[in-house]
């Protein structure tokens, strides 16, 4: 309740239009909260039924960092005066609502504010986003979360019938194939899995920085977190049925890192390498034992840090050259050796090499895939092979080649740019001395 209160008594500041203070405040609550809370693999800090334990206070806090760096990103903004106190807002409310999500204990509850989560990430797409197409992007992100989600709505309320209770480790109901697919249809669309994956790289693409940013670190991973909490009373029914959904990912893996290798835009290639990553922590999750978990959730930390951190540099090429063609931004080593070293470190951690969060989470889901069928090893080897080959894709060429002769001027970085990737490279590669900590169910 502490965290509810401190956003709240958040809105009578924001309107002071203090961005600096904001980003700070932001800061120092993560901190706080970080320091005070009980890390155990049960509920805890338990009032009026929302609380945490490991798997969602991970989330919280990951949400509160990238909230806090998404404000950082977008300095331009506040800068030249673009509804910078809206901005805010919208931002203040998103992380309220994924807080809400990530801490409750009922599934109807979860469902309203995962539901609404979408609506100030719609509003970050549609004011901030760059070309008119943003609208096109803005309506299918809605609209293939909502009517995936309506399925789910549904057999909430059936839940609620037949269990007489929605708390998540309490709820006892005869699985049939149509329950089952309605609770874990809104969370694929929403990790992406492969083929309702359409909506996101016209998402990521259309949306600003802070909605690239959101999307990538937090977002995607409420899908995984629902998945989570779901399996938990449908276990008996969706051995029968996961291996379907392994096979498809393992399938999609592997065509999504062809099409990466392909891509002519660099948000672009970035939001479909998230595609694959999502495919790996979905056959981690659906094998349905204590290392898919662990290392899904490792991964979906990780991949929340770097590719974040990803977009963050795609940004910041994009501030100077007002262009994300590969064909255009090339041999910026020579304008920018400094971004060069945090572009080798981010392309090095999104294919999971040491030591970032990445390679642990990879490692236990190789792992956890192989036990469940050691003929999976071709496409996890194929998959993770073309993860190396379009990240060294990724790097290279925008940092080696002849300097694009359009280019008239190219601004100098300032140390806000520095901070703003440092803070994400620090933790991604920081917590792989303390990934016992993520052992909730081992």
């Amino acid at each position: 309740m502490s965290v509810l209160f401190f956003m709240f008594f958040s809105i009578p500041y924001l309107l002071l239009g203090s961005w600096w203070f904001f980003i700070v405040s932001l800061m120092i609550a993560f901190f706080v909260f970080f320091n005070t809370f009980w890390f155990s693999d049960f509920y805890s800090m338990m009032s009026y039924s929302f609380g945490g334990d490991i798997l969602s206070m991970s989330m919280i806090f990951l949400s509160f960092w990238i909230v806090m760096l998404m404000m950082v990103a977008s300095y331009l903004i506040y800068k030249n005066d673009n509804f910078p106190l809206e901005f805010m807002f919208v931002n203040l409310f998103l992380l309220l609502f994924l807080f809400l999500s990530f801490s409750t204990t009922n599934l109807f509850l979860f469902f309203v504010f995962f539901e609404s989560s979408l609506i100030p990430t719609l509003f970050l797409i549609f004011g901030w986003g760059y070309q008119p197409e943003r609208l096109n992007a803005g309506y299918c992100f809605l609209f293939y979360t909502l009517i995936a989600s309506m399925p789910l709505l549904l057999c909430i309320l059936y839940i609620d019938k037949v269990s007489v209770s929605l708390f998540y480790f309490l709820i006892d109901l005869e699985v049939n194939f149509y329950v089952y697919m309605s609770l874990i249809m809104a969370f694929l669309v929403s990790m992406p899995m492969i083929f309702v994956h359409f909506w996101l790289p016209k998402a990521h693409v259309e949306a600003p920085i802070s909605g690239s940013m959101i999307l990538a670190g937090v977002l995607l991973k409420l899908g995984g977190y629902g998945l989570m909490r779901v399996l938990y009373f449908i276990y008996e029914y969706s051995v029968v049925c996961n291996h379907f959904f392994i096979s498809l990912s393992l399938f999609g893996m592997v065509l999504v890192g062809i099409l990466c290798m392909y891509q002519t835009d660099i948000k672009s290639l970035i939001a479909y390498s998230s595609v694959a990553h999502m495919g790996m922590v979905l056959c981690g999750l659906f094998t349905l034992n204590s290392w898919g978990y662990t290392g899904a959730l490792m991964l979906m930390i990780g991949h929340g840090l770097c590719s974040s951190g990803l977009f963050c540099l795609a940004n910041i090429i994009y501030e100077k050259s007002h262009s994300r063609s590969f064909y255009i931004n090339k041999g910026l080593i020579v304008f920018m050796p400094s971004m060069s070293l945090f572009w080798f470190i981010l392309s090095a951690n999104n294919m999971a090499s040491p030591v970032s969060v990445n390679l642990v989470g990879e490692v236990m889901l190789i792992n956890s895939v192989m036990g469940w069928s050691s003929l999976s090893l071709v496409f996890l080897g194929v998959s993770s092979f073309l993860s190396c080959c379009y990240s060294i894709f990724l790097y290279s060429y925008i940092q080696h080649g002849r300097l694009y002769s359009g280019i008239m001027g190219f601004g100098f970085n300032s140390c806000r740019e520095y901070i703003l990737v440092f803070l994400h490279i620090v933790p991604l590669n920081i917590l792989i001395l303390k990934c016992d900590l993520f052992d909730f169910c081992i």
